[in-house]
C-alpha cells in the first residue's frame, strides 16, 4: 500500500505564483496541499486555496493550518462549504490554536476549551445542522456535499486526546519513532473512549518535518535556532522534546541547539522525520510504514523564522523524481 503524502506550501509569493506551484504538487504526485493560513503575509490562504481548486483535478487542498482566533467558526464553515462546492471531496479544514497568525494579530492563542467547541461547532454547520457558539444559534445555508471534514492539528498529549474527541481526523506532530507514534495513538484512543466514539473513527495524518539535502546539511537542522529565543526543536511546540523522550532521547527544555553533538542531532533527525537525501528519505518514510502502519504523511519542509516563506521547490522535486517513485514501487 502507497503511504499518501502531502506537503506544505506558503503563501510566500504572489497568489498566481502559488497557485502555479500547488499545480506542480500534483503533477508532482502529491496526495495533498496544505498552505498556511498567516494574514501578515498579505495573502489569503482561502483565496489561494479556490484558485487552486480550480486548476487541480485529484490535489486535496486545507489550510495547514488555520485558527478559530482570526477567523469566527460561522465563517470557517462557511469558507470550507464554498471550497466544497469548487472541488467536491478534496477539501478538508485543520484547526489549530493559533502561532504566527494570531501572534501578528496581538491575540492570544485559543484555548484548548475553545477549540473543541468551535471544531463541534463548524462540524453541525457543515453537515446542515445548527450549532451553539458563545450562547449564539449559528445556522448555515446550502451545505454542500461531500462536508468537508474538520482535523485537529495536534503536538500535544492534551490536544492530542481532544482531536479525539471532537474532530473527524487529526495531523498529529510527534515524529515517526514508533514508540511516540503508539504512545500519540494511545492519547487519541483516550480522547475517543472519553467522548464514546468508535476506535478508529478519527483519521490521522503524520505530520513529518524534512531536510531533502545531503546528510552532513540535513543533520544541522536539529542544532539551529527556528528564531532568537526559540530553537528548531521547541519549533512549532515544545512537545517535540516530549516525543524525542519518548524514542530514547532526553533534551533539556532549555538547551542550546548549537551545543548537541553531531551524533544526538543524527538520532533526533532518524527519530524526527526525514532528514538527508531523497533515496535515503524514501527509505525511512518506507521504514516508519513498516514499524507504524503509518498510511498518511505530511511533509513539513525545515525552515526558519526567515525562509519559512520560501517554496519548497526541492522537496517537491526530490518526491517527483525519487520519493514518489519509490513509495509507489514498495
Amino acid at each position: 500500500m502507497t503511504v499518501k503524502v502531502d506537503i506544505r506550501v506558503p503563501v510566500g509569493r504572489p497568489v498566481p505564483e502559488v497557485v502555479d506551484f500547488i499545480a506542480s504538487c500534483e503533477d508532482a504526485g502529491f496526495h495533498g496541499v496544505g498552505v498556511h493560513d498567516h494574514h501578515h503575509s498579505g495573502r489569503d490562504v482561502y483565496v489561494t486555496l479556490a484558485a487552486a481548486a480550480v486548476r487541480t483535478t485529484r490535489l486535496a487542498l486545507y489550510p495547514a493550518t488555520t485558527n478559530p482566533v482570526t477567523r469566527h467558526p460561522l465563517v470557517l464553515a462557511a469558507t470550507a462549504n464554498a471550497l466544497t462546492e469548487l472541488a467536491p471531496g478534496r477539501v478538508l479544514l485543520t484547526l489549530a490554536p493559533g502561532f504566527l497568525s494570531v501572534e501578528k494579530a496581538g491575540k492570544p492563542q485559543a484555548r484548548r476549551q475553545q477549540l473543541g467547541e468551535v471544531v463541534l461547532a463548524v462540524r453541525q454547520l457543515l453537515a446542515g445542522r445548527p450549532a451553539v457558539v458563545d450562547g449564539a444559534e449559528l445556522r448555515m445555508n446550502n451545505p454542500a456535499t461531500p462536508t468537508a471534514k474538520v482535523f485537529v492539528l495536534a503536538s500535544g498529549p492534551k490536544m492530542l486526546e481532544l482531536a479525539g474527541e471532537v474532530a473527524d481526523g487529526v495531523l498529529m506532530l510527534v515524529g515517526l519513532h514508533p514508540a511516540a507514534v503508539e504512545a500519540a495513538r494511545g492519547h487519541v484512543r483516550a480522547g475517543l473512549e472519553r467522548a464514546g466514539r468508535v476506535r478508529g473513527e478519527v483519521e490521522e495524518v503524520l505530520i513529518v518535518p524534512t531536510a531533502v539535502e545531503p546528510y552532513e546539511a540535513a543533520r544541522e537542522w536539529p542544532r539551529r535556532w527556528f528564531r532568537p529565543g526559540k530553537s528548531f526543536l521547541t519549533y512549532p511546540s515544545a512537545s517535540n522534546l516530549h516525543w524525542l523522550r519518548i524514542a530514547g532521547i532526553d533534551i533539556a527544555d532549555d538547551h542550546r541547539p548549537e551545543n548537541l553533538s553531531p551524533a544526538v542531532a543524527a538520532q533526533v533527525c532518524d527519530a524526527f522525520g526525514l532528514f538527508g537525501p531523497p533515496e535515503h528519505c524514501a527509505e525511512r518514510l518506507l521504514r516508519a510504514q513498516r514499524e507504524t502502519g503509518v498510511e498518511h504523511v505530511f511533509f513539513f519542509p525545515s525552515h526558519t523564522a526567515d525562509s519559512g516563506y520560501d517554496l519548497p521547490a526541492s522537496d517537491v522535486a526530490a518526491f517527483r523524481d525519487v520519493i514518489g517513485p519509490r513509495l509507489a514501487a514498495g
